[in-house]
């Protein structure tokens, strides 16, 4: 029997996506923080005007659990394929749980990295779609226009990260009413060929700022808690406003662990990540104490 796996369907062309330190290593980046200049770029600067929205991701928090992946899947109506589309690399899941090994290989560490859409502030997909079907909005987010889509899925080759997941049946179909009954109505539910990506949970971000503009407020930070976030047992996701210095997003992004998932190619994602820290034994062992 050939075995449905999915670890090896969407992987990155780069030799270390997830950072680690040791804690010798964190304590003196801590004490003589070094700040990497922007990288020089074509694109006009993204203005971050009103909210700015970003998300961080603690790798030395996250234990590979995959309860983001499922209530993104539950949340944006995310369809389920079946085993033999996921032989064919065919799953539609927004965010994947990335895993690698570390160690010798008679006793490796487990390290584990969630990968959503960046929502690149130079988005490499905004380029190549021939229809503007992935264009950004006023507050950094990098958006799918469905029904702009003609399934050329160029956006999807010219990604780095490979996020992007192409709908190639009618996952979705059906109209009985029990399938209907587990849909969130507040997000769309995806005709067959187009493409799909993590939103940032946009429909989560507009009924908080409905809920702040009826009681006359401006959104504060914790109003809008995405789906990976609010499942992640360990919080190791944080979501917000980068705009406001006191935000706990804007914490994590300036704290001396925080980078961004290939930043040699320029593409300036919103979604960073804060390096795992470890504190080897000194018996040479590997593990943490």
């Amino acid at each position: 029997m050939t075995l449905a796996t999915t670890q090896n369907h969407h992987r990155m062309e780069v030799d270390t996506p997830l950072r680690t330190l040791t804690l010798a290593d964190y304590r003196r980046q801590r004490e003589a923080p070094r700040r990497e200049p922007p990288l020089p770029s074509l694109y006009p600067a993204v203005p971050r005007q009103g909210q700015a929205w970003g998300m961080s991701i603690d790798l030395g928090a996250c234990i590979g659990c995959g309860a983001c992946t499922v209530a993104c899947q539950a949340e944006n109506n995310i369809p389920v394929v079946g085993r033999e589309e996921v032989k064919r690399g065919r799953e539609m899941h927004w965010i994947r749980i990335d895993r690698y090994f570390v160690g010798p290989s008679e006793n490796p560490r487990f390290l584990f990295q969630p990968v959503p859409c960046m929502h690149c502030e130079n988005a490499p997909c905004e380029v190549v779609c021939p229809v503007a079907a992935t264009v950004h909005d006023s507050e950094g987010l990098n958006l799918q226009v469905y029904n702009r889509c003609v399934g050329t899925r160029f956006c999807s080759n010219n990604c780095p990260y490979k996020v992007r997941r192409f709908n190639f049946l009618e996952y979705a179909g059906g109209k009985d009413e029990s399938i209907q009954a587990q849909r969130n109505p507040q997000v769309t539910v995806r005709q067959r060929g187009v493409m799909e990506k993590c939103t940032y949970c946009l429909q989560r971000i507009n009924a908080a700022r409905i809920q702040a503009r009826t009681t006359g407020r401006e959104l504060r930070d914790g109003d809008v808690i995405t789906a990976c976030q609010g499942a992640c047992p360990t919080r190791a996701i944080v979501f917000g406003d980068l705009n406001l210095v006191d935000s706990a997003v804007a914490r994590a992004v300036s704290s001396p662990r925080s980078y961004a998932l290939l930043r040699e190619l320029g593409t300036r994602p919103r979604t960073t990540y804060l390096s795992r820290v470890s504190n080897p034994r000194d018996d040479g062992a590997g593990e943490d104490r």
